[in-house]
């Protein structure tokens, strides 16, 4: 009886002692967040981010500093009003959100950055909160498939001149955007190498200006089954049933040709026409190739060796925001300074084109097509 009371009391303490140990390493690891947000806040509060030099700044941000102060002219009064005194003011949130997106890394990119110094749970807030703003704020106003006669006529002038390909007004290229498995459906996310991702649709003209995004689709579909069901495509479509004539995208031989969507003749004979539409093809379509690289390599959170650790739809919401930054960046910048163009960085066309458009849109198609390689290329 004396001995189980002896154990009783022995366990009763030793619980006791575990709780107090606990307690105690509690009230520590508080201490130690409070003394971290302290430094932070003291970080950025000393650090002016426009105090950098031009070439830093640019290298940090991606967006010289003209881009910088038009992007946050834009944003600054829609973020939500926070009085606490270790509040993230609105400019430090903007520079955190662009550092991510040029490292796509939060531990180098943000957390060891002394201009930003936020915290990884903050800088989650902060992030979901910038990406609803700039989508909603800036994507609308900076891509769009609308484009003036004179964009058209000089899209068209310049894709000639460089390549002797007519009518192009744009091209067309899905490329994979690398993410962590999705909790559902992941087989529908992961694609034809092994990853998981998002099939990336993306049409640029001449100027690499970005014209649509559209990030909606899983991994595992062809670029020619987003297109196919896409509004991008049913805007073409449109334009071409309400009278619209010679102009077209250009497309590799993943897409169904189309009236408005230009693809190259499979396996033409050396030396044929067929085979000079094609070279002159694949030059003028090189651009959109060059441009996804361009836009990779700016804002590196989108290339497959980072692969972005959120869900799909905000992985998409990135990914949009960033083809907008983009376009601000060759507006307010047309030197690409240190950014290293890679051509075809994500040659990931899929080469299993859908059944494409109805039987008499597809031989109005090849009508165009073969009136183009004979006019032109013969």
């Amino acid at each position: 009886m004396l001995s189980k009371s002896v154990n009783k009391i022995s366990s009763y303490q030793t619980n006791t002692n575990m709780d107090s140990v606990a307690l105690f390493l509690e009230a520590e690891s508080r201490e130690l967040r409070a003394q971290n947000q302290e430094k932070r806040r003291i970080l950025r509060n000393n650090s002016k981010i426009k105090d950098l030099s031009n070439a830093a700044f640019k290298k940090n941000y991606r967006l010289n500093k003209p881009a910088y102060e038009y992007v946050f002219e834009q944003i600054k009064d829609k973020f939500k009003d926070d009085h606490r005194s270790d509040a993230v003011n609105p400019e430090h949130k903007l520079a955190a959100c662009l550092r991510f997106f040029a490292e796509g890394n939060y531990q180098h990119g943000v957390g060891k950055d002394f201009q930003s110094a936020i915290g990884q749970t903050t800088f989650s807030s902060i992030l979901k909160e910038t990406l609803d703003i700039m989508e909603h704020t800036l994507c609308k106003n900076w891509i769009s498939l609308k484009m003036s006669e004179e964009e058209i006529q000089r899209s068209k002038t310049d894709f000639f001149e460089r390549t002797g390909f007519p009518g192009v007004i744009g091209c067309v290229d899905g490329t994979h955007v690398q993410i962590v498995a999705p909790i559902e459906n992941k087989h529908l996310f992961l694609n034809r190498k092994g990853h998981f991702s998002l099939n990336v649709m993306i049409i640029c003209d001449f100027k690499m200006k970005i014209r649509a995004v559209n990030a909606n689709y899983q991994g595992a579909n062809h670029d020619s089954h987003v297109w196919a069901l896409s509004p991008e495509r049913r805007f073409f479509e449109r334009s071409f049933l309400s009278g619209t004539r010679g102009s077209w995208l250009l497309g590799d031989s993943g897409y169904a040709l189309e009236p408005w969507l230009m693809t190259p003749y499979r396996t033409p004979r050396t030396h044929s026409v067929e085979s000079c539409f094609n070279k002159s093809h694949k030059s003028a379509r090189n651009i959109v190739e060059r441009t996804i690289g361009l836009l990779k390599n700016r804002f590196r959170c989108l290339l497959g060796a980072r692969q972005l650790h959120y869900d799909p739809l905000k992985a998409a919401q990135i990914v949009n925001v960033c083809c907008c930054l983009h376009n601000i960046c060759l507006y307010f910048d047309s030197d690409y300074g240190n950014i290293e163009i890679m051509d075809g960085i994500e040659a990931e066309g899929d080469q299993a084109p859908n059944q494409g458009p109805p039987t008499c849109l597809r031989n109005q198609a090849a009508v165009i097509r073969n009136e183009i390689a004979t006019q032109f290329f013969q």
